[in-house]
């Protein structure tokens, strides 16, 4: 089976750290979102300025562009998809996604920020990205995951949800 997998989540929520482990228990590649935005992006990041819809857009299609490109084996990528709309536009031109949630609280969100080197997203930044935050809906394919927990928990906590992605993503959002 093709898989088509989003870690979303605010900067901070280890969506890296997941995709990366959760590309290699899956058997697929891992595509890490931050190289896709293009440098104007990253520039705004940079300078601590949020990104508005017009320039996550062009991410947002690299993103999708990104599944596409790895069918038929599958891929994940990490990608903050904070928003519905911009969940709806991956899946509009990749298809069938699903997206997995770290959720954080935001004292730790910010004690990791905090703790960052060499990373162009600032710690100024969480709060825009957290008020922009649209959880997913109960009709998107999502698992949400308790990011606190060990890596390992969160993987294998995806990987169960994956095989019963209904069932448990809803009892994931309780």
């Amino acid at each position: 089976m093709t898989r088509a997998i989003v870690i979303m989540g605010v900067s901070g929520c280890g969506k890296t750290t997941l995709g990366r482990e959760l590309a290699a228990a899956l058997g697929v590649t891992f595509v890490e979102g931050d190289t896709l935005h293009p440098p104007a992006n990253v520039a705004k990041m940079r300078a601590g300025i949020p990104l508005d819809d017009s320039d996550r857009e062009p991410f947002l299609v690299r993103v999708a562009d990104a599944l596409v490109a790895a069918r038929p084996r599958g891929a994940v990528v990490s990608c903050s998809a904070l928003k519905r709309s911009y969940r709806d536009l991956i899946r509009a031109r990749a298809g069938a996604v699903t997206f997995v949630w770290p959720r954080l609280e935001r004292a730790e969100l910010a004690a990791r920020l905090m703790r960052r080197r060499d990373h162009y997203m600032p710690a100024s930044l969480l709060d825009s990205q957290l008020a922009t935050l649209e959880p997913p809906g109960d009709d998107e394919q999502a698992i949400v995951v308790d990011g606190a927990e060990p890596t390992a928990a969160q993987v294998a906590h995806a990987l169960a949800a994956l095989d019963q992605p209904t069932e448990l993503s809803k009892e994931a959002k309780r």
